[in-house]
């Protein structure tokens, strides 16, 4: 902690731009402040730098120096999971109701943190991000119920998950099932899960450097972005 102490966080003001992501703490952190207003963020995302912080913290940006990632062909759906997907009477949808999957990530209760990073500043600029076709929510569903799914920014051929949430055992597990099995089918590269769990890690993530997340990144932003809506995707 010393060492991360002594290091300086450019603090954002106005239009300022991002420093360069080598920068960054060796936790990741690369700077503070600046808003959180739809291009700020679309800069972001778009140079490997994320916002994760809570409601007692500055905006903070990261960029950390190991990215896990989750290619789409390359999810693993253990026995029980294949089970749960075909006899748990779950239903999917995509971006039907990006508030409720938002709200509920922000409000479910996590055995391994206290509090949330979804604070209302980040809820209300996702939304803005959802109305602007970036940002997307796969909702899972039982008996009318929602009862698990996540949200995330979609730009070029890239998905950069956020969060996800489930009131029933594997709810979430199932809606990053049919979002991989979505996004392989419109050829995406990778879901960027952020930073490294061993949930993460049984699912069939991986890590990687992130000079090679960067160049993984860059030839993803080279294709279009499937911007607006994207309920039609259940149909294949």
């Amino acid at each position: 902690m010393t060492s991360i102490a002594r290091h300086r966080v450019k603090y954002l003001r106005g239009d300022d731009e991002f420093p360069p992501v080598g920068d960054s703490r060796s936790d990741g952190l690369l700077a503070a402040g600046g808003g959180l207003n739809l291009e700020r963020l679309l800069k972001a995302y778009s140079s490997g730098i994320f916002p994760w912080f809570d409601e007692w913290s500055p905006i903070l940006w990261y960029s950390p120096p190991v990215r896990c990632i989750i290619e789409p062909s390359s999810f693993f759906r253990s026995k029980s999971l294949q089970q749960r997907i075909k006899n748990s009477g779950f239903t999917l949808s995509f971006d039907t109701d990006f508030d409720a999957v938002i709200n509920s990530c922000a409000h479910i209760e996590r055995s391994f943190a206290t509090g949330t990073w979804i604070v209302p500043e980040m809820i209300a600029a996702y939304k803005i991000l959802h109305a602007e076709g970036y940002a997307h929510s796969v909702e899972v569903w039982q008996n009318g119920l929602l009862v698990g799914g996540l949200y995330g920014v979609s730009l070029g051929k890239a998905f950069f998950g956020e969060s996800m949430f489930h009131r029933k055992t594997d709810a979430s597990k199932v809606a990053l099932h049919y979002l991989c099995m979505a996004l392989e089918k419109k050829d995406f590269h990778f879901i960027d899960a952020q930073m490294e769990t061993p949930h993460l890690l049984s699912l069939g993530a991986i890590t990687i450097k992130r000079e090679d997340y960067l160049m993984k990144l860059e030839e993803a932003l080279h294709h279009e972005s499937l911007r607006g809506s994207w309920t039609d995707l259940t149909k294949g």
